[in-house]
């Protein structure tokens, strides 16, 4: 396997990734373990590059991802805006040290 499970099934692992993809384009940057932040990079660069096509089956993609259709519409009215000259790599990884119950590596993760 080339994915991480993050020691959840399949409908759970997604059901995190949709929310917290959906955090991410509300507030712009979260703060989350090294290892999903990983995983969500490329799934939110997908979905920022579906925006900036801006079609209608590329917005009912979009949904069937993000939990909230009102972040949707931020995604495509705002953020998608913001990168249309860019080519990928809209996000960045900051790291920032050990979590303190269980010493996972906490890291933020913040639009470019």
């Amino acid at each position: 396997m080339s994915y991480r499970k993050l020691g959840r099934d399949s409908s759970a692992r997604k059901a995190l990734f949709s929310s917290i993809l959906t955090s991410f384009f509300e507030h712009g940057r979260i703060e989350t373990t090294e290892a999903k932040a990983k995983e969500i990079r490329g799934l939110a660069d997908r979905l920022i590059t579906l925006a900036k096509r801006g079609d209608l089956s590329a917005r009912r993609q979009a949904i069937a991802k993000l939990a909230d259709e009102a972040v949707v519409r931020k995604l495509f009215d705002e953020i998608a805006g913001k990168y249309a000259e860019r080519q990928g790599g809209y996000t960045r990884i900051l790291k920032l040290g050990p979590r303190r119950g269980d010493a996972a590596p906490m890291v933020i993760i913040e639009l470019v």
